[in-house]
């Protein structure tokens, strides 16, 4: 399978969301921006904030859309058009309820689940062939809360769970950008999983 040319993470723009559940997308590009020492910059045909990381041997787009959480679509292809990149080699960063806060998971294709800039990328592309990486947050127990969940700030312990996760999916970040995704995979899930867990990659 083809690697990785662009990643976005998908997040709500404005500091009053910042450290907010549902961008944990963001959560994820601002530390890999952190790591890799990009600077976003703001791109108005892009409909967002966009840098170039070097990840591997590769370099990759990196995206912050700049639209509303439920307006994504709009952002995402317009930079696969101007980039010519194919949706197979994109993959969206996001927060995901079915999953506790402390895993990541990576997954290609399928549906939106309710998130509504996942859902609002498929009505962009006709389809969902692009690879997801979803940072849980956990799931507030009934659909009523949902909204003000994904909208509120994370408890301490579940913050630092998210930013663990964020650690782990860092750490196989370039296996998926060199296209080997199995492997990824397999180290994300089992570190995401397992109760023992490894240095970190933040730094001090």
């Amino acid at each position: 399978m083809a690697g990785l040319r662009l990643i976005v993470g998908l997040g709500n723009p404005g500091p009053e969301y910042a450290r907010t559940r549902h961008n944990a997308g963001f959560w994820f590009l601002d530390a890999l921006a952190g790591q890799a020492g990009v600077r976003f910059g703001l791109d108005a045909k892009l409909h967002g904030e966009s840098g170039k990381a070097d990840i591997g041997r590769r370099t990759v787009w990196l995206l912050k859309p700049a639209t509303f959480m439920n307006r994504s679509g709009q952002s995402v292809a317009a930079a696969l058009r101007y980039f010519k990149i194919a949706p197979d080699e994109c993959l969206v960063v996001h927060d995901e309820l079915d999953l506790p806060a402390g895993a990541a998971r990576l997954k290609f294709d399928g549906g939106h689940g309710g998130q509504n800039g996942l859902r609002d990328i498929i009505q962009h592309l006709g389809h969902g062939k692009f690879h997801r990486l979803r940072i849980g947050i956990g799931h507030p127990g009934h659909k009523d809360k949902v909204t003000p969940w994904v909208l509120g700030r994370p408890g301490k312990d579940d913050e630092a769970a998210m930013l663990r996760a964020v650690d782990d999916a860092l750490a196989v970040l370039p296996l998926a950008v060199a296209g080997d995704f199995n492997e990824a995979m397999k180290r994300l899930h089992t570190a995401a999983g397992a109760g023992d867990r490894g240095p970190g990659t933040r730094g001090g």
